[in-house]
This record gives structure tokens, C-alpha cells and sequence, in this order.
């Protein structure tokens, strides 16, 4: 009987020691740790409950504090991945994984010099990581939320999400039509719902439904509805004429309403929308707008904050009015601006010329190709290409999404999302 006890003893102090390391070698600190992975687990008060209870007498306290600490060893990667098991992506070029690989589009990156730094192209848009991919391995994710139309996206990889953005893409059906073929919101939707019905046969409908309400659900679109259809030079003019940038921005916050309430509907509940940027400080409408000299084209983005401006109300209200929904406005409008204010700070040399360039003054003319220049230190460039941040600046980007202020992201950043 004492041996017994005697390797329960050692087996409890054993398994606690294995657990200090475990958050050790997470957070640098066991009761960082302990506060991040477990305090908002649903399995916590069990383990304190279950903790009392183990002091009834010695031997079961031995035996209760073992079972507790190999139990939380065990589930501890389920506790973490609690926060948010599944990351399902809609948007544009800004977010794409790959999408239009397998579509015919004027609008692809599947190239060099796109994904230098990632170790080959795959289809974003920039030298490396897009700002979701950057949020995924924040969150401890195994691999990068793969794109829908990829031939791999099947089985039991869906239950961790899936990527529905498109280059070119857009809330209004006839954005990006010069490119072809591309997929806006209404289809990316579509595509989800078949998701959905694939991931209910697959678990059914309960542990869907389940899984989609603890689900991160994000939208990052809008930029082309300005880029590539009211902006777009020379084509857009007669459009400019007839319909004044305020009524143009109302069909946009009428239409992405009725898209945010159908993804309600179809089980999201944790839902980040992130604004339009500040388009007119992008290489390329530099460059198409050399009147504004060396500033940002400034009614590009004076139309983009009366967007952002709707954008918010819009978030607020869909808050109030869907039950159990949680809204969260990704102001990258204003991380944007902030960086390329402050570039030196954050280490940058460059904030207003692209590092994939092959013509204009900004290099914003053409976009990054196979015969394009590249700059030697990407780290050191804000835009990747006429269009896109670069790696560097996509990492500012997810980082105060994740953690930042209520300046940044509100009502809350991505992290406290996760643990609601």
C-alpha cells in the first residue's frame, strides 16, 4: 500500500512539474499561463470544483490532484483551441489564400515574385503572410485557413475553416468586372452555405450549429467596390456623374447588410468586419492621381471615411437587432494611417512606394509580375505592390487587431473575442 502511494505521489508531482513547463514554454510565466489557457475554459470551475472535493481525505487528495493535473495535460490543447476552433475568411485580394488559382482571372498571384518570403507563390497577395494568416498562428492554428476551391479543402479539414476571399472581389455583384472572373460576397456566402451543409452532414446539425457559434468569422472587403468600380480611371467617369460618392456608399452599406444578417442566419456569431483602408495612399492611386504630388489622393479617402463612418453605425446596429451576435468593427482605416504617419517608429524606410514595382513613380502603374524589380528588404517597405501591404506591415496590422485598444477594434480586439 505505501509503494502505491508513494508512485501516486510521484506520478501527481511528476504530471504538476510537466505542467509548469507546459505554460512555461507557452507564456514564459505558469500563472500567465494558467490565466490565458484555462481561467476562460469552460472546464475550469469543474477543475476547481473537483479540486475541493479531492481533500476529503490524504490518500484521495493524492489521487484527486493527479487525476486533475493529468486531466488538464491532457485537455489542455482542447481548452486552447476552445477559443476558437474554426476561422472561416471572407474578403478580397487582401485576405486571399489562393481562390483565384483556380478560376479564369485577369486578377491572380500565383507567380514570382509573390510569396518570396512565404517560400513560394501560393496566391496571396504580398511577399508573405496575409493579415488572417498572421491572426491563425497567433491563435495556435496547425496550418493556414485553406482556400475553398482548393481540391484539398474536403473532409475534416473544413471543421477548422475555410477561406472564401477573392482577388478583385467586392460587396456589389458588379465589382471587379474588368478582371473576369472573381468572387464577391454574395457567392463567397454561397460557398459558406455549402460548407455548412457539408460540416452538418459531416458532425450534424447540433455540433455545427455549435461549432459555428464559437467559430471567428471574419469579412475584410469594400476596398474594390472604390478601387475597381467607382474609381476606376476613365471607365467610372460617366458613374461619377450620375450617381454622387454618398449614394454610391449607401447601396454598398445596403447591400453588405442584408450579406452580414445571411451569415447570421447561417450560424455566425462572432463576426469582425474590418473597414476600407486608406485607399488613396496606396502606389497605385498615387500614381493614377499625379495631381495630389506627393500626398495621398485625398477624395479617395474622404469617400472612405464617410464609408467607414455608415460601416460602424451599420456593426452597432446589427449588434442590438441579431440575438447572441457579437459585431466587431476592425478599424484598419486608422491602423493604416497610423503607420504610414509614423513609418520610422515602427521600423520602416519606405511608406509610399511599392517594393514589387515595374513602373511609375510609386511603382504603382503595373502590378507585381515576373519581369517587376524587387526591393532587398521587404521588412522595410509598408506596400508589397500597387495594392498590398507588405509581410512586415501585415504583422502591425493582425497584432492590433489581436490586442489592441478600443481605438483599434472594438468592442473588443480579436483575443477577448475569443474568450467570450
Amino acid at each position: 500500500m505505501r509503494f502505491s502511494t508513494l508512485l501516486i505521489s510521484f506520478l501527481a508531482y511528476s504530471s504538476f512539474l510537466l505542467l509548469v513547463v507546459f505554460l512555461v514554454i507557452k507564456e514564459g510565466n505558469p500563472e500567465i499561463g494558467w490565466r490565458k489557457y484555462f481561467l476562460n475554459c469552460p472546464s475550469s470551475e469543474f477543475f476547481s470544483l473537483s479540486l475541493q472535493m479531492s481533500f476529503v481525505s490524504n490518500r484521495r487528495r493524492v489521487i484527486g490532484i493527479t487525476s486533475q493535473v493529468l486531466t488538464i495535460l491532457v485537455l489542455s490543447e482542447i481548452c486552447i483551441a476552445i477559443d476558437i476552433p474554426a476561422n472561416f475568411v471572407f474578403g478580397d485580394s487582401l485576405v486571399d489564400a489562393g481562390n483565384n488559382n483556380y478560376i479564369v482571372t485577369l486578377s491572380k498571384a500565383n507567380y514570382v515574385p509573390n510569396g518570396i518570403d512565404f517560400g513560394r507563390p501560393t496566391g496571396r497577395y504580398t511577399n508573405g503572410r496575409t493579415i488572417v494568416d498572421i491572426i491563425g498562428q497567433e491563435f495556435s492554428f496547425e496550418d493556414f485557413t485553406p482556400p475553398y476551391l482548393a481540391p484539398t479543402t474536403v473532409g475534416s479539414v473544413v471543421l477548422r475553416g475555410v477561406n472564401y476571399a477573392s482577388g478583385g472581389g467586392g460587396i456589389l455583384n458588379h465589382t471587379g468586372e474588368l478582371f473576369g472572373g472573381r468572387i464577391n460576397l454574395d457567392p463567397q456566402i454561397d460557398n459558406f452555405a455549402n460548407t455548412r451543409q457539408d460540416i452538418i452532414s459531416r458532425i450534424g446539425a447540433p455540433a455545427a450549429l455549435n461549432l459555428f457559434r464559437r467559430a471567428l468569422f471574419s469579412v475584410t472587403i469594400g476596398s474594390n467596390d472604390f478601387i475597381n468600380n467607382y474609381f476606376t480611371p476613365v471607365v467610372s467617369v460617366p458613374e461619377q456623374k450620375l450617381i454622387p460618392g454618398q449614394l454610391f456608399v449607401g447601396t454598398m452599406i445596403a447591400r453588405f447588410r442584408l450579406q452580414l444578417t445571411r451569415l447570421y442566419n447561417l450560424g455566425a456569431r462572432k463576426i469582425v468586419v474590418a473597414n476600407v483602408g486608406p485607399i488613396g495612399c496606396i502606389p497605385y492611386e498615387r500614381d493614377t492621381n499625379p495631381s495630389s504630388g506627393d500626398n495621398c489622393v485625398v477624395f479617395q479617402n474622404q469617400l472612405v471615411q464617410l464609408y467607414n463612418t455608415q460601416l460602424k453605425s451599420l456593426i452597432s446596429e446589427l449588434s442590438a437587432s441579431l440575438e447572441g451576435s457579437i459585431f466587431i468593427y476592425a478599424d484598419v482605416y486608422r491602423i493604416v494611417e497610423d503607420i504610414l504617419q509614423n513609418y520610422k517608429s515602427y521600423g520602416f524606410e519606405n511608406a509610399n512606394t511599392s517594393c514589387c514595382y515595374a513602373a511609375g513613380r510609386f511603382g504603382g502603374l503595373l502590378p507585381c509580375g515576373p519581369t517587376s524589380k524587387v526591393c532587398v528588404d521587404r521588412s522595410k517597405y509598408v506596400f508589397w505592390d500597387p495594392y498590398h501591404p507588405s509581410d512586415a506591415a501585415n504583422v502591425i496590422i493582425a497584432r492590433r487587431l489581436t490586442d489592441g485598444d478600443l481605438n483599434d477594434i472594438s468592442p473588443m480586439n480579436i483575443r477577448q473575442l475569443s474568450a467570450v
